[in-house]
Formats: structure tokens, C-alpha cells, sequence
């Protein structure tokens, strides 16, 4: 549901969503299959089949300059999330025009998102 509702409101502040995964190992494979990659994924740490750092890891392998926005109400993975190259980590709960500033501010003038 929690997707559903991102995908609503970046859709609503004018991003585009390429695909909305429901867990880390679906967010790879996604990924994989971008002929276009997004410009910027959103990804939970606490996900079925693969956890979230383990999907960055690996999504950060095929692309090193992919920008990952991770959020999570699991804070003790923020370091692992930022050293691994997260562009940013955002604390669950967060209000969500502060994740609409931050992906801007990330973007500028890019408009692909990917949720995961």
C-alpha cells in the first residue's frame, strides 16, 4: 500500500514512475530490464527475498552512478546505506514533500522514478 501511495504522490508533484518492485529481488531484475534506467530509485531497507542494502549493492554493480534515494524506518543500516553510495537515506516516518525536495533536488530536471 505504501508504494501505491508514493507512486500517487510523485506521480501527482509531475515525476514519472518506471515501476514500482515489492521486494529487493524484484527491484534488481526490474532494473536489469531498463533498456532506460531510471534516473532515481526509492528503496526500503526491510523488503522479502532480498533486504534493501543487498539490492542497492548489487543495483550499484550495473550502475555506479545510480541514484538511490533510501528510506526506512531502520536506522541502523543509514551508514551501510550512505557508505555504499546512497545519494541520500530519509528517516520512516518523513513527511512527503520532504522526499518530493529531496528528489529534486537530486534530479533538477530529470523526471524517471523507480520504487522499490
Amino acid at each position: 500500500m505504501l508504494r501505491l501511495f508514493y507512486k500517487e504522490i510523485i506521480e501527482l508533484s509531475g515525476f514519472e514512475v518506471a515501476g514500482l518492485a515489492r521486494n529487493g529481488e524484484e527491484a534488481v531484475s526490474m532494473y536489469k530490464q531498463f533498456v532506460e534506467k531510471p534516473s532515481i530509485i526509492i528503496m526500503d531497507h526491510r523488503m522479502p527475498v532480498k533486504n534493501g542494502i543487498d539490492a542497492l549493492k548489487e543495483i550499484l554493480k550495473i550502475n555506479n552512478s545510480a541514484i538511490v534515494i533510501f528510506a526506512s524506518a531502520d536506522s541502523s543500516v543509514k551508514d551501510d546505506a550512505l557508505s555504499l553510495g546512497a545519494y541520500s537515506f530519509k528517516q520512516k516516518p518523513f513527511d512527503i514533500d520532504y522526499l518530493i525536495s529531496n528528489i529534486k533536488k537530486a534530479l533538477e530536471s530529470s523526471k524517471s522514478v523507480a520504487i522499490s
